[in-house]
């Protein structure tokens, strides 16, 4: 498992992505900015993870397509089915293809690569509610 165990109140954030590549990058950024990181290669897992920590997520950051032929919509949905929490959608296909929109789906899509200093921004919004 690779969560950081820094200080209680320090922001738990979830990345599911099926790439360790990714997953490894994400986790260093996110760390880098003082945050605790889960990461997981799908939502069973993250699930699994989070409840041996006995934690909520305070953020989602997950991949649109995920192995197996499953999506990361049906990730954030499972999680969201027990923790009410902010998502983003990680992609690198165009928004027209895949038919996501902010306003159906309610989280926000980052397109690959990933402009952090707009992660970081959705970060800091969503977690200062």
């Amino acid at each position: 498992m690779k969560t950081a165990r820094i200080a209680p109140g320090v922001k738990l954030i979830v990345v599911i992505d099926d790439d360790p590549v990714i997953l490894d990058g994400m986790s260093g950024l996110l760390r880098g900015w003082g945050y605790r990181v889960l990461t997981a290669a799908s939502g069973d897992t993250a699930l699994a993870r989070l409840a041996e920590l006995g934690e909520q997520p305070d953020f989602i950051i997950c991949d649109y397509q995920l192995s197996g032929k499953k999506y990361g919509t049906q990730a954030i949905e499972q999680l969201r089915y027990e923790y009410d929490v902010p998502a983003v959608l990680m992609t690198g296909a165009a928004a027209s293809v895949i038919g996501l929109r902010d306003d159906t789906t309610h989280y926000k899509v980052l397109y690959k690569p990933v402009d952090v200093a707009i992660l970081r921004s959705m970060l800091i919004s969503a977690l200062k509610r």
